[in-house]
């Protein structure tokens, strides 16, 4: 099967590998990720659907547009848009639990599947020190919520995460291949 990702994320590109018997193109697409949908679950397919059409108007085919946001005590959090909301965000989300959500976009041009994983992920108390040389690297710019679950730092933070880690990561594999299923012909 072949699919194209709308994606300019290297993690997903790496997490869509693990499915077996699909071939994928890399096609990032080119809108304005933005909506005026404010549940989270809602925004994340939203801004989902918004990138798998774009693509697939571009070049026909499978196409899989993802977005992965951060929810906690109803605020939504993106990509943070420098050092200091990044560490306003991680601050926030220290000692509680917030949701990661990633919504789905599977459309072939005339048939759509929009679906969505929620993942939940609980911090501890907030580090100074950890987080001060966290966020100096730079790695929090390119992450909703201002953070990457796989980073080492993080890993320290994490008290518990009750769901897919790949969700988490940015695209959850198993639900990808099950609703893969639904195009296969």
């Amino acid at each position: 099967m072949k699919l194209i990702l709308a994606s300019a994320s290297p993690r997903r590109r790496e997490l869509i590998k693990r499915i077996e018997g699909v071939s994928v193109e890399i096609v990032p697409s080119e809108v304005e990720e933005t909506t005026e949908i404010t549940e989270p679950r809602d925004h994340a397919v939203a801004l989902a659907a918004l990138k798998a059409r774009d693509v697939q108007k571009r070049t026909g085919g499978l196409v899989l547009g993802a977005d992965t946001i951060v929810a906690a005590d109803g605020k939504i959090l993106g990509k943070p848009r420098g050092y200091d909301e990044a560490e306003e965000m991680l601050r926030f989300l220290c000692g509680k639990t917030h949701t990661v959500i990633t919504g789905l976009c599977l459309t072939d041009g005339a048939t759509e599947v929009l679906d969505a994983e929620t993942t939940f992920v609980t911090f501890g108390d907030y580090d100074e020190e950890l987080m001060r040389e966290y966020i100096a690297s730079g790695s929090p710019l390119d992450k909703a919520g201002g953070y990457g679950i796989q980073d080492e730092a993080i890993g320290k933070l994490v008290v518990g995460i009750d769901g897919s880690i790949d969700n988490v990561i940015g695209l959850p594999v198993a639900k990808v291949g099950k609703l893969l299923m639904q195009f296969e012909r």
